[in-house]
C-alpha cells in the first residue's frame, strides 16, 4: 500500500511540474554527456600514451666528421647497454635513403642537401620507456654524438594539449552538474511547496520523514536516469556518426574508440545520474520539511 501511494506521487509530481521536470532532466542530459564525453577521452588518451610511449625510439645522431673508432665505440656501449631492447645503426646510404623518403614530398630541400650532410645514426628502443631522460643523459656529448632526439620529448607536448582537451570538458562537465543540482533542488522545493499542506498533514499524523521525502526523491532520481539515458544516446550516436563517421581519420592520433567503452558509459552514467539526483533532493528536503 505505501509502495503504491509513493509511485502515485511520483507520477502526479512529474506531471504537476512537467515543464521543471523536462527542464531538470535536460540539463542533467548535457552535463552527463560531457561527463561521459570527457571520461571516454580520459580512456583514450591513457591507452594512445600507453601504445606510443611502448614504440618510443631514442635517436642518436652522430657528427658528420664523425671517425669509425667512435662511431665502434658507440656501438659497443650500446649493445652493452642493458636499458635498451633494440637497437639499428643507419649509416650514410641508409641516412640517405631514409631521407629521401620522408622528403619526397619536398624536391626543392633534397635538391638543396647532399647525401654527406645526411648524418649517420642509431635508433634505439627502450626496455622501458621511462628512462628516456637517462639514456639522453648518458648519451649528449660523448665523442662523435652530434644530437640526442627522443620521440617521447615530442609525444609529451601532443598530451599536453589533449590533457588539456580533457581537462576544460570535465570543468565544463562540473559547471554543468552544479546547474543540474541546483535545478534539481529547486525543483525539489517548488514540488514540496505546492504540497505543502499534504506534508504537513503528514507529518501531524506521525508519517516519517523518509517516507514524506520519498516521492520527492524518486521523482529527481527518474529525472536523473532519464537524462542519463538521453546521454548515452548521444555518446552512442558520436560514435556512429562522429568517431566512425566524419572524424575517423583522428582515430590514426587517438586510436580506435572501441564499444566496450562506450557500453561501460550506461551504468556510470545512470548511477551518477540518480545518485547525485537522489542526494541532492534528500538533502535539500532535509532542510525543508524541518522548516
Amino acid at each position: 500500500m505505501r509502495a503504491k501511494y509513493v509511485l502515485s506521487e511520483v507520477m502526479v509530481g512529474l506531471w504537476r511540474n512537467v515543464t521543471m521536470t523536462i527542464a531538470m532532466i535536460i540539463t542533467m542530459a548535457v552535463s552527463l554527456t560531457m561527463l561521459g564525453a570527457s571520461l571516454v577521452m580520459y580512456h583514450q588518451v591513457g591507452e594512445m600514451k600507453k601504445t606510443f610511449l611502448s614504440n618510443v625510439q631514442v635517436s642518436i645522431f652522430l657528427d658528420t666528421t664523425v671517425t669509425d673508432d667512435q662511431t665502434q665505440a658507440l656501438d659497443s656501449k650500446i649493445k652493452s647497454d642493458s636499458r635498451i631492447s633494440s637497437d639499428q645503426f643507419l649509416n650514410k646510404d641508409a641516412s640517405w635513403k631514409q631521407f629521401q623518403q620522408q622528403m619526397q614530398n619536398d624536391p626543392a630541400l633534397l635538391q638543396s642537401i647532399t647525401p654527406d650532410q645526411v648524418p649517420q645514426s642509431f635508433r634505439l628502443k627502450l626496455k622501458n620507456p621511462d628512462q628516456v631522460d637517462q639514456i639522453a643523459a648518458t648519451y649528449k656529448g660523448l665523442p662523435g654524438v652530434d644530437e640526442v632526439i627522443d620521440q617521447a620529448s615530442v609525444l609529451n607536448r601532443v598530451f599536453k594539449v589533449l590533457g588539456a582537451l580533457q581537462g576544460l570538458a570535465l570543468t565544463l562537465a562540473i559547471a554543468q552538474g552544479l546547474a543540474a543540482l541546483l535545478l534539481v533542488a529547486n525543483t525539489i522545493q517548488v514540488a514540496a511547496y505546492s504540497k505543502r499542506r499534504e506534508v504537513a498533514v503528514m507529518k501531524l499524523v506521525g508519517a516519517s520523514n523518509w517516507f514524506i521525502q520519498s516521492p520527492f526523491v524518486l521523482e529527481a532520481m527518474f529525472a536523473g536516469v532519464i537524462g542519463a539515458l538521453i546521454a548515452f544516446g548521444g555518446l552512442v550516436a558520436a560514435k556512429f556518426f562522429l568517431i566512425d563517421g566524419s572524424l575517423s581519420a583522428l582515430s590514426a592520433l587517438l586510436g580506435e574508440v572501441k564499444w566496450s567503452t562506450i557500453d561501460i558509459m550506461l551504468p556510470l552514467l545512470v548511477l551518477a545520474g540518480a545518485l547525485v539526483s537522489g542526494l541532492t533532493g534528500w538533502i535539500t528536503l532535509r532542510f525543508y520539511i524541518k522548516k
